[in-house]
């Protein structure tokens, strides 16, 4: 669906929101409305993700759960097929939490991985929603639960059948089936005749035996039903629980990677791993795209903390020591950076107090480190949790109007805050909203390939705590940048000819559309509280 470039937009881009410039060869000034290069589609694995809980997104049919049919009918909020124009957020990928039969709300428990659940519609309802996202240049990546299965599913139930029989070397093979001495004492398991299975995350969840070639050739079917239905790639589910007492999780992650591009050359693998720097950096030898950068997410995590300190010098030589260190296993990694999921309190609780400025500004660290971004359904509206606790109050309907909420059920729970800012239909017509924010950060990143693209090659000290800065280079072109952390100064920095040789500013992300946009003049760049630049050199 193609549409004009909306004025909406054109402000937020031209009158403070962004400013670009690089290469348009125009006499500049603080206030000169510059062209933004034209923004290029993604046609790789470079993507700006949104994640999806299906059954809280959109309801098409008024039953109380969230639907295929509701995504369709919202993908032109989501990205209309036009990067230069409309409505749309920008995204040009989405990520849907697991979409298969199961008991449980979240579908974690997989009970057919060869069909989708019927509260969502039909499996041809979801092919129409992989077609019509394709249509519009959007990547559809699936959750993949390959630590554990449903206690339901039917080879779960036939493995445990023969192993009341003393069969060991049947379906049992599919699973982790054990005497009860072989775990420890605090390991969840499935009780079995007399044989437990694990399971470390419940008892209706037993574990896979990732070792075993049975599993492994099923794993591939699972995984080519899917690829050939369309879908661009996997989110790995707990990825730091492949590894177990007699399976090598680098080398089943290996196995996993290669067999995904066998089948799909181009097929893009995030994976799910919360441990420390170390141990993502030993899965980055998998040869797998992306893992979740956990450190720099949630309530607790670098940005929130860093935003709290204001000490945004020390964030900056985090997110490029570890852009550094997970190149040195695998060069052309891709981060995946973001600001919460479904398992977290949602980034709007976590900066609660401190205002619509610094969730504009959270937006700008986590959306200008290179990589993918991943946005949270509703995090670019302020969606905030209803209550800490179950995971179910961070998996609330999302708010399309606020005047009008949708009346959708959470495993019996129909709660949902409004958003402070209102839903997306108050916040499309509110040049300084958060969303149009978000909307302005998207379209720049399709505008300047490298923000995405590039490495971070060093950080930039200002000798200021409260200034994060580094530099990005990519295919010859080098970006510097620069964050200021304080919620109250703004800061006067001087940009050395070390640094930057003629630096002029390429993106500016202020706190309102019309914001005074800085410029470096003789050396010399004045930075609002809570704002964010990016300098390249003029062309």
């Amino acid at each position: 669906m193609k549409k004009t470039l909306s004025l909406l937009l054109c402000a937020l881009l031209l009158c403070g929101g962004v400013l670009t410039g690089c290469d348009t060869g125009q006499k500049k000034s603080a206030k000169t409305e510059l062209k933004l290069p034209d923004p290029v589609a993604s046609t790789d694995n470079y993507r700006n993700f949104y994640q999806i809980f299906t059954q809280s997104f959109a309801d098409s049919n008024n039953d109380g759960v969230g639907d295929f049919q509701g995504i369709i009918e919202h993908l032109d909020y989501l990205n209309d097929g036009d990067p230069a124009g409309g409505e749309d957020l920008g995204v040009d990928g989405i990520w849907l939490t697991p979409i298969t039969p199961s008991e449980s709300y979240h579908k974690y428990s997989v009970e057919d991985y060869y069909n989708v659940d019927s509260s969502f519609g039909t499996i041809d309802d979801f092919d129409r929603l992989v077609e019509e996202c394709h249509n519009r240049g959007i990547n559809i990546i699936l959750d993949l639960v390959l630590n554990h299965i449903s206690y339901k599913n039917p080879l779960f139930l036939n493995a445990c059948e023969e192993v009341q029989r003393g069969k060991l070397d049947g379906d049992a093979q599919y699973f982790e089936f054990h005497e009860p001495d072989y775990y420890s004492a605090d390991t969840k398991v499935v009780h079995v005749g007399d044989y437990v299975c694990e399971a470390n995350f419940s008892e209706t969840m037993p574990e896979w035996n990732l070792s075993s070639d049975k599993t492994r050739e099923e794993f591939k079917k699972i995984a080519k039903f899917w690829l050939d239905r369309g879908v661009d790639g996997f989110r790995l589910d707990a990825v730091k629980y492949f590894e177990n007492k007699h399976t090598d999780g680098v080398e089943f992650l290996t196995w996993f990677v290669n067999t995904c591009h066998e089948l799909k050359d181009d097929v893009y693998l995030v994976g799910e791993d919360w441990s420390d720097d170390s141990e993502i950096k030993e899965y980055y030898a998998s040869g797998i795209d992306s893992l979740f950068a956990f450190r720099f997410a949630q309530s607790t995590g670098e940005i929130v903390q860093s935003i709290s300190t204001t000490e945004g010098q020390s964030l900056a030589k985090k997110i490029s020591g570890y852009d550094s260190k997970m190149s040195e296993v695998k060069s052309d990694f891709i981060n995946a950076v973001f600001l919460s999921n479904h398992d977290q309190t949602r980034i709007a609780n976590a900066l609660e107090g401190r205002g619509l400025e610094a969730e504009k500004f959270a937006a700008n660290v986590y959306m200008l480190v290179p990589g993918n971004s991943f946005t949270y359904y509703g995090e670019e509206i302020g969606m905030k949790s209803d209550k800490n606790g179950s995971d179910r109050y961070h998996r609330m309907p999302m708010v399309f109007d606020s005047d009008n909420p949708q009346a959708i059920s959470v495993e019996g729970e129909k709660t949902s805050i409004e958003p402070k800012y209102g839903g997306v239909k108050q916040q499309l017509t509110d040049e300084n909203s958060l969303l149009n924010h978000y909307r302005a950060l998207i379209s720049a990143k399709l505008s300047y390939p490298a923000i995405a693209r590039g490495r971070i090659t060093s950080q930039c000290s200002f000798n200021d705590s409260a200034v994060g800065a580094y530099f990005i280079e990519h295919e010859g072109s080098k970006l510097l940048v620069i964050h200021n952390f304080s919620a109250d100064d703004e800061k006067s920095l001087t940009v050395t000819d070390e640094m930057m040789k003629d630096p002029q500013v390429a993106l500016f992300f202020g706190q309102t559309a019309k914001a005074d946009v800085p410029a470096v003049k003789d050396g010399k760049l004045k930075l609002p509280a809570l704002s964010s630049v990016v300098l390249c050199t003029k062309s």
